[in-house]
C-alpha cells in the first residue's frame, strides 16, 4: 500500500472556497492562506452563534501502544463516514506539534484514506499558529528580564520566577540552562527553563479562549513570578498583554481545510494530552458546532488523559458536552497489554486478547461515570482475525455498549459507515453528562479523586514541594479551579510499565503549579517531563526534500 503522505499529494484537494460552501460559508467569510487552507473570519464566527448546535462526538482511545492505535485516523474516517450517510459532518482536530513530527509520533493528519489534507502543510508550519504562540510566549519572558534589568520596580524575587520560554521541537538539553551570562548589560545571571510550545499556557489559553476579550483578560491573569512579599506578579503587571494579544490576533482564527473526501476540517490549537490539557480549541468546536448537524472531535492519548481533561475541563469552562463517545482499541494493542511482545502481536490469540482487554473495560467503565453514551470501535488492521474480532464483539456486549469494525485506513469513509450509524443512534439518546468532580472539592481532592476514580490509585502522594504549592494556590484563591494531570500515557498509573488495568498503587505528585490563565492547576505525576526529547533514531531522518519542492520521508 502507498504510504501516507504519498495517497496525500495524489489526492485531488477541492478549493477551500468549495468546501466551505458545503457549510453555508461564502469567500467573505473566509482570510485564504493559499488555494487549500484558510482561517475563518471574525465577522463569521460572531454571525453563526444563532444557529443551532449540531451533536456533538468525542472521539478517544485506550492507553496508546507502541503497535499504534489510529484515533485520529478513526476521528477523520468518522467524519468522512457521516457524510457517507448522508450526514452534515464536521471534524475539529487540534494542529500536529512539530516535536512529534520530527521525533517519535509522526505527524497528526490522520492515516491511509483518512487524512487531513494539505498533509504536509498540516504537520509543518501550517498558517503559522504554533508560531505566533512561541512568539508570544517568549515576548512576555523578555518583558519579564528586561523588567528586572531596568530597576525591578515590581520588586520581583529572581528565585521566584514561574514564567519558562517554549520552543516547538524536541529539544532536551533546554529543560534547564542558565541565562543572563556576561556582562552587567546582558541581565542577571539565573536559572531558566524551556518547555515545548504545546505544553505552554499559552497554548492552553489560545485554546479555552472565546473571543478576543477573553483571550486579553486570560493573558494578564498569567503569573509570571512571585515579589519579595510572595505575592503573584502577572502579564498584566508587565503591561505584557497589548503586545502578546497583538502576536496572537490572527492564531486565534480557527484555520479550515478537508479530509481526503472533502469533508470540512477545523483544525485549531495543539496542546499534548499527557502534559497539557489536549483538546482543539474551544473557538474551533463551537464554531463546528453551528456549522454542522454532526461534529466529530478528538481529545490526545488514552480515556484517562485527553477525554477525562476533555470531560472535566474543557466541557466544564466551555459549557458545551458531548452527546456520544467513540473508544477506540486495536486487537494488537489489547494483546500488549496481556504482555505479547510487539514482535507476535501478528498472531491470533484470542487468549492475549480477553487478558489484555482489562484495559479497554476500564476506560469503558471511567466513560460511564460521567453519564456519556459509548461506542467501541478497533481499527482494524490485515492480521486481526474473525475469532478476535468476534472475542472482542462479545467483550464489549458484556460491557453494555456498542460495538463496530472500522477500517478507515484501507476504505477512507466506506470502512465506518456501519460506526457512523452507530454512533448517530447514541446521539440520540438522552445523556446525562456530569464532570467527576465538584468545582469546591480541594485542589488536593481533585487530583485524588482522579487518581482514584479514573487511573485506579490506592492513594496519592504527594511531594513536600506540591503540598506547599498546593497550600499557596489555596490561599492565593486557586482552589475553585479544575486540575490538569501531567502524566505518562503509556499506563493508567504514573509508571510507563504497569500495562493492563493496574489497582492498589500510589500515584506519586511531584510538582503543582498554576496555570492561572488558562483557568487550571498543573499537577506533574511520575517522571514526566514538560519538554520531550528526541529518540535514537529520530523521525528527522527520514524527512528530506526533492529538487521540485516535494517533501518526503514525513508520516
Amino acid at each position: 500500500m502507498k504510504s501516507d503522505i504519498e495517497i496525500a499529494q495524489e489526492a485531488e484537494l477541492y478549493p477551500i472556497t468549495k468546501v466551505a460552501e458545503s457549510i453555508g460559508l461564502s469567500d467573505e467569510d473566509l482570510e485564504c492562506y493559499g488555494k487549500y487552507k484558510a482561517k475563518i473570519s471574525d465577522s463569521c464566527i460572531k454571525r453563526v452563534q444563532n444557529n443551532p448546535d449540531g451533536k456533538l462526538i468525542l472521539v478517544t482511545a485506550i492507553n496508546p501502544t507502541p503497535a499504534g492505535e489510529g484515533k485520529t485516523t478513526i476521528s477523520v474516517g468518522l467524519a468522512q463516514a457521516m457524510a457517507k450517510i448522508g450526514k452534515k459532518a464536521v471534524l475539529a482536530l487540534r494542529e500536529p506539534s512539530l516535536g512529534p513530527c520530527f521525533g517519535v509520533k509522526g505527524g497528526a493528519a490522520g492515516g491511509g484514506y483518512a487524512q487531513v489534507v494539505p498533509m504536509e502543510e498540516i504537520n509543518l508550519h501550517f498558517t503559522g499558529d504554533f508560531h505566533a504562540i512561541t512568539s508570544a510566549n517568549n515576548l512576555l519572558e523578555a518583558l519579564l528580564d528586561n523588567h528586572i534589568q531596568q530597576g525591578n520596580v515590581l520588586r520581583i524575587d529572581t528565585r521566584q520566577i514561574v514564567w519558562k520560554r517554549c520552543l516547538d521541537m524536541n529539544d532536551r538539553a533546554l529543560r534547564n540552562i542558565v541565562v543572563g551570562l556576561g556582562s552587567k548589560s546582558d541581565g542577571f545571571v539565573r536559572e531558566d527553563h524551556f518547555v515545548i510550545t504545546v505544553a505552554s499556557e499559552i497554548m492552553a489559553i489560545l485554546c479555552l479562549a472565546e473571543s478576543m476579550a477573553d483571550l486579553k483578560a486570560r493573558l494578564g491573569r498569567i503569573i509570571v513570578a512571585y515579589d519579595l512579599d510572595g505575592k503573584p506578579v502577572t502579564a498584566a503587571d508587565l503591561k505584557a498583554v497589548g503586545p502578546m494579544a497583538a502576536l496572537l490576533k490572527d492564531a486565534l482564527k480557527p484555520n479550515l481545510v478537508q479530509t481526503l473526501e472533502h469533508t470540512p476540517v477545523l483544525i485549531h490549537g495543539g496542546p499534548f494530552a499527557n502534559i497539557a490539557h489536549g483538546c482543539n480549541s474551544v473557538m474551533a468546536t463551537r464554531t463546528a458546532m453551528k456549522l454542522g448537524d454532526f461534529v466529530i472531535t478528538e481529545a490526545g492519548f488514552g480515556a484517562d488523559l485527553g477525554a477525562e481533561k476533555f470531560l472535566d475541563i474543557k466541557c466544564r469552562i466551555a459549557g458545551i458536552a458531548p452527546d456520544a463517545v467513540v473508544l477506540v482499541a486495536t486487537i494488537r494493542a489489547l494483546k500488549y497489554n496481556a504482555g505479547v511482545p510487539v514482535a507476535d502481536l501478528k498472531q491470533e490469540n484470542v487468549e492475549a486478547l480477553r487478558k489484555g482487554s482489562v484495559n479497554l473495560k476500564k476506560h469503558i467503565s471511567n466513560l460511564k461515570k460521567y453519564g456519556v453514551k459509548v461506542a467501541v470501535t478497533i481499527n482494524r488492521f490485515a492480521e486481526d482475525t474473525e475469532a478476535e474480532i468476534a472475542a472482542l464483539s462479545e467483550i464489549c456486549e458484556q460491557e453494555g455498549v456498542v460495538f463496530a469494525v472500522s477500517e478507515v485506513f484501507a476504505k477512507g469513509g466506506a470502512g465506518a459507515t456501519d460506526l457512523a450509524e452507530l454512533v448517530v443512534k447514541l446521539t440520540e439518546e438522552e445523556k446525562h453528562f456530569a464532570p467527576i468532580y465538584a468545582d469546591d472539592l480541594s485542589l488536593e481532592d481533585k487530583i485524588r479523586r482522579i487518581a482514584t476514580e479514573i487511573y485506579g490509585a490506592k492513594d496519592v502522594e504527594f511531594a513536600s514541594a506540591a503540598t506547599k504549592e498546593l497550600k499557596r494556590l489555596t490561599d492565593l484563591g486557586f482552589d475553585k479551579v479544575p486540575v490538569c494531570i501531567a502524566k505518562t500515557q503509556y499506563s493508567l498509573s504514573d509508571d510507563p510499565k504497569l500495562l493492563g488495568a493496574p489497582e492498589g498503587f500510589t500515584f506519586h505528585i511531584r510538582e503543582v503549579y498554576v496555570s492561572a490563565g488558562a483557568g487550571f492547576v498543573v499537577a506533574l505525576a511520575g517522571s514526566i517531563l514538560s519538554m520531550p526529547g528526541l529518540p535514537k533514531e529520530p523521525a528527522a531522518y527520514r524527512i528530506d526534500v526533492d529538487d521540485d519542492g516535494r517533501i518526503t520521508g514525513l508520516s
